[in-house]
């Protein structure tokens, strides 16, 4: 799907009524997904704060007031927020937005992250702790801030943003990206626990997809997939929907249109484990 065919006029969609907020939604994959979201007829409060790809230095560009007004222009509602989610009090603003503005909450789709590619030895305590803070607090605080609306109203859709960095080996995306993402899938699991018995779904995607934060691994794998943000926000797009109720603490994989659930499965024992566990077959 198109950046284009995202961008449909709303009219009455799935998703009409419901208001969406997306954080990091400035441009690439949040972008699709506010923009996908909105075509489908959600109201969307688009969050970014137009920063580097490792959240070291701002940019000019006012991204997500861009992203907004593409949304108005196609037809539909957006509302543009450059509140910092990666602390609670940020959190709490960006969704005291959607509030303010279109008067309720229903969906949340966590996306804003930053990248720290290096390798352990090359990062500072800072550098770690930034990555982390961004990557899984942001996503903490924005669920804490959504929560008690949510349940006042027994409904609610999250979406978290995993990476493959944080699922299996051989993704080479650095330590601090790959423990964040990891911390992230647990907390996707335990909040769909906490969760579940209010009426609100927490699941996450693990996207592939061609953006600025992965275009240098994607240019050296040579990758043949046709991997558009808006495969993915296909997917978002399925879990945020209203039949989606029995869907929660889940994590699906896109790229180019694949799409595959990831299960934390456990592979046969090692010999080690199998002679510690007393185990006598071979």
């Amino acid at each position: 799907m198109a950046e284009d065919e995202a961008a449909k006029r709303p009219g009455d969609g799935p998703l009409a009524g419901r208001v969406a907020l997306v954080t990091g939604a400035g441009r690439g994959l949040g972008r699709a997904h506010a923009r996908t979201l909105a075509a489908a007829g959600a109201a969307v409060v688009v969050n970014d704060l137009s920063v580097s790809v490792d959240g070291s230095a701002a940019e000019d560009d006012d991204l997500a007031a861009r992203t907004a007004a593409a949304i108005v222009a196609d037809g539909g509602q957006a509302a543009a927020d450059r509140s910092d989610v990666s602390d609670f009090a940020g959190a709490e603003a960006a969704v005291r937005c959607a509030l303010d503005t279109f008067g309720r909450l229903d969906i949340l789709v966590n996306n804003a992250g930053i990248l720290t590619g290096a390798e352990l030895a090359e990062l500072s305590q800072k550098d770690i702790e930034r990555c982390l803070t961004v990557n899984v607090l942001g996503s903490a605080g924005t669920v804490r801030a959504a929560f008690g609306h949510m349940r006042a109203r027994r409904y609610g859709r999250v979406v978290n943003t995993l990476s493959e960095a944080g699922l299996r080996t051989g993704c080479h995306a650095g330590v601090a990206y790959a423990a964040a993402k990891a911390a992230l899938w647990g907390l996707t699991m335990a909040l769909s626990d906490e969760a579940a018995p209010h009426g609100i779904t927490v699941n996450a995607v693990s996207p592939g997809a061609r953006t600025r934060m992965s275009q240098d691994h994607l240019d050296h794998a040579g990758h043949g997939l046709d991997l558009a943000p808006e495969h993915v926000s296909r997917v978002v797009l399925a879990l945020v929907a209203e039949s989606a109720a029995d869907i929660t603490g889940r994590v699906v994989h896109a790229a180019g249109g694949e799409v595959r659930e990831y299960r934390l499965s456990r592979e046969a024992d090692t010999p080690l484990v199998r002679q510690l566990a007393g185990k006598e077959y071979v």
